[in-house]
């Protein structure tokens, strides 16, 4: 899942009036300049700045609730970055020097959920703190698959988004994408405290972390679902045949 939260720079290039990843020339973010601001105004430089803040997040805001309306209404992939900007009532440019591409807009709209999933999690956790670490595992694996199930579409625009620019230049280093760091650290750990109390047998804990997250990536599990025609509990079985029983003395 964490294929899909690292917002990095993004090339462009415009054909026939289409702006699409990867090329020469750079988006740049609209940031407030106050050496822009006339050298006579009569608004205190602070409460400008705050007004133009202000007004900036409301035009995200705004955006972001466009979006989520014609991504719930028409499905993810069948809504465009044009379609986006006029039902928001605004330029096609602008909204690209907001969001370089529809991935980034997702990832926007993904923030506050992946963080509330975060707090289940850690909730969940402490909750739990004195049961197995194959049973907290168990727990884990059935929340991603319900993540999976609620925000697939999504997070398979964002990796969808991620292969083109991989094909553009250099991969971006996994490791770095801070949620999958996260899952990364948090499954490594109890693997290792399985091992540990004899729970799993000795296994190569940061390869099967890594194995894991594999097969929870987005697109595998949409491939699943939709060309396999896999339950969600059919999916979340073979996880636990492969990652929890599979691997026990």
């Amino acid at each position: 899942m964490l294929q899909c939260f690292m917002r990095t720079g993004v090339h462009i290039k415009h054909c026939s009036g289409q702006v699409s990843v990867c090329q020469e020339e750079r988006v740049v973010r609209e940031e407030t300049r106050l050496d822009m601001l006339p050298a006579d105004s009569a608004t205190p430089l602070g409460s400008r700045t705050r007004r133009e803040r202000r007004d900036a997040m409301e035009h995200r805001q705004c955006i972001l609730q466009v979006a989520r309306s014609l991504f719930a209404k028409q499905g993810v992939d069948a809504v465009s970055m044009h379609q986006i900007a006029k039902a928001a009532g605004i330029g096609q440019g602008t909204l690209y020097r907001r969001y370089a591409h529809k991935g980034e807009l997702c990832m926007d709209l993904l923030h506050e959920r992946h963080e509330e999933l975060r707090v289940e999690i850690e909730k969940l956790f402490e909750q739990k703190k004195h049961l197995p670490a194959l049973t907290r595992l168990d727990s884990v694996l059935l929340q991603s698959i319900n993540f999976l199930e609620e925000q697939g579409a999504l997070l398979t625009a964002i990796v969808q988004t991620q292969m083109q620019e991989t094909m553009c230049r250099k991969a971006p280093n996994i490791e770095q994408m801070s949620a999958y760091y996260w899952l990364h650290t948090m499954f490594a750990s109890l693997l290792t405290e399985a091992v540990e109390w004899g729970e799993l047998a000795p296994l190569d804990v940061s390869f099967t972390a890594d194995a894991l997250l594999a097969t929870l990536n987005p697109m595998f599990y949409r491939m699943q679902r939709q060309e396999r025609g896999l339950s969600p509990e059919h999916i979340l079985q073979g996880l636990r045949h492969i990652y929890i029983t599979g691997m026990k003395w």
